[in-house]
């Protein structure tokens, strides 16, 4: 921009904060800086992206009534696993049942699968990234695809510091998302070498977490975000430990 002499640079981004609203691309922003915001506007942001089409069609641009993609655009038509499968050589691993440990069946690898992903009549919840395994449950709503703290690394607030409350209390109440177009989840946050957030009630976490973002929520405002690290235990894991536990008291 100041190579260029302008003043700020024009996005076609929906930059504003609301929950009920899936238009809002807040969450791909949240990393931007306070001297870039000084010098970006969003004339897109007190408008729906259906009325933007509808100007833009009436203007003549056709094109933008297409169905969106919300998919692997690049890959065209084939299913993901078959893409992946072009350029990584299979590793046959079993499909393990999170209830049992019964052997379910074989994949070709467990980087062919996502997370929440249906295979027959089973579902993914989790990998062991060690020996390749796939543990599957019956029921997408199964307590291994819960967790009730994510720790992210690095955060960047967007006015450059901390909330004054978060700095005084060391807890602030606030929302979070970790991927775009998803319901905003309630979390506590405590402020520490690494900001944690806990969700209450534990919000279901069934996408592929590292590397991703959790993205912080205040009211209309959009605070920032930070890389997600590192996981909690999954429901299903504390709900195994009270069981053992209460086996041990009977046990004495």
């Amino acid at each position: 921009i100041n190579c260029l002499g302008a003043d700020a640079m024009a996005t076609g981004h929906y930059a504003r904060t609301s929950q009920e609203d899936e238009d809002d691309q807040t969450f791909v922003l949240s990393q931007m800086s306070q001297d870039a915001l000084r010098h970006t506007v969003f004339p897109l942001s007190g408008l729906t992206k259906d009325y933007v089409k509808k100007i833009a069609a009436e203007a003549g641009f056709q094109h933008v009534l297409k169905k969106e993609s919300m998919g692997f655009c690049f890959i065209g038509k084939r299913k993901f696993e078959d893409f992946i499968l072009e350029y990584l050589e299979p590793k046959p691993v079993n499909f393990v049942s999170i209830e049992d440990g019964k052997i379910m069946g074989e994949h070709k690898g467990s980087f062919t699968l996502t997370l929440g992903q249906r295979r027959d009549a089973w579902f993914v919840v989790d990998k062991d990234i060690t020996t390749g395994e796939v543990f599957v449950s019956p029921t997408t709503n199964h307590p291994a695809l819960f967790r009730d703290e994510v720790r992210a690394d690095r955060f960047h607030w967007i006015t450059e510091d901390p909330p004054t409350e978060l700095i005084q209390t060391k807890m602030m109440e606030c929302h979070f998302r970790f991927i775009h177009q998803i319901p905003l989840s309630e979390s506590h946050d405590t402020l520490g070498p690494d900001t944690v957030c806990y969700k209450e009630p534990c919000p279901r976490l069934d996408y592929p977490l590292s590397s991703r973002f959790a993205v912080l929520y205040k009211g209309d405002e959009c605070l920032g975000s930070g890389k997600i690290v590192r996981l909690g235990p999954t429901e299903h894991t504390l709900q195994q430990g009270r069981d053992q536990n209460v086996k041990c008291i009977f046990k004495k």
